[in-house]
């Protein structure tokens, strides 16, 4: 009967996934010299800055490069590789502070060691390589926009753009005119396809894009990069704040420190002028 139904009686051989290929021994030492590399970076320049590359050019990057060479090392890699990389100089150095690094590896990010310069040098370097970038449809701002009120230089053809955002015009010696001020951007929404238009139109780049740096890694310890903004003069003011808490604990609780001898002095030199003006 099944030969009548023209079904092949014989069973079909099995499909087997296939295997991954084993990478050859030039691709094995290529991440072997990058894994060494990273360590020695890790272990010898443990000043450095972890940095994100959201946007960032390949023209952006080598220009970087090429403004760091011989004051710094730019170290950027699959974040597998680099998470690998971390866990094997963790196993050799467990005091670098390799594993406080590996935490921190997440998202479109590396690391710029400060090899011949300071931390403060690099960010200088990165603030001079952004580059203006125009608004695409369904990209989300990160920056508040308004476009100005007053011309535009668009004739009045086009008023289509602005109708299309509801943007108030009027047509003043043959172009559009804003009538006030309008926010056409806000962070965190996405850019619109007429918002787009209009921005191209009136050549507004409303994003800047660079190496952002986000967090710092420091003799074994990673801290946010808002520690890097601290001036002498902030220092100064947390240290005379906490100065001023001891001295006032110490009066209170009636233990003599440095910080309350000053206030001791004056309590005791106000006790005995009261005991003399009482005597008089």
């Amino acid at each position: 009967a099944i030969l009548a139904q023209g079904i092949n009686p014989r069973p079909q051989p099995l499909a087997f996934p296939k295997l991954a290929a084993m990478p050859n021994a030039e691709k094995l030492a290529k991440k072997s010299k990058y894994f060494d590399k990273l360590i020695e970076l890790c272990t010898t320049a443990p000043n450095a800055l972890i940095v994100t590359v959201d946007h960032v050019a390949s023209k952006q990057m080598q220009d970087i490069r090429m403004a760091l060479r011989g004051k710094a090392v730019v170290v950027m890699g699959k974040n597998t590789m680099i998470r690998k990389g971390l866990e094997i100089g963790h196993e050799r150095h467990p005091d670098a502070g390799m594993d406080t690094l590996r935490a921190n590896v997440r998202g479109n990010m590396g690391f710029i060691f400060a090899t011949n310069c300071t931390l403060d040098d690099i960010r200088d370097c990165l603030g001079k390589h952004r580059r203006l970038s125009a608004a695409k449809p369904g990209q989300v701002s990160v920056v508040n926009l308004n476009i100005p009120s007053g011309p535009t230089g668009m004739d009045p053809s086009q008023t289509n753009f602005f109708q299309a955002l509801n943007i108030g015009t009027k047509i003043v010696k043959g172009q559009i005119e804003l009538v006030s001020d309008f926010p056409i951007l806000k962070v965190g929404d996405k850019v619109s396809p007429s918002a787009a238009v209009l921005l191209g139109k009136l050549n507004i780049k409303p994003f800047e894009y660079g190496m952002e740096v986000s967090q710092v890694f420091q003799d074994g310890s990673v801290f946010n990069a808002a520690v890097l903004d601290m001036s002498d003069a902030m220092l100064i003011q947390k240290f005379l704040a906490g100065v001023a808490n001891m001295a006032a604990l110490s009066r209170e609780v009636g233990i003599p420190t440095e910080a309350g001898l000053p206030h001791m002095f004056g309590n005791a030199f106000r006790n005995v002028a009261s005991l003399v003006a009482d005597i008089d």
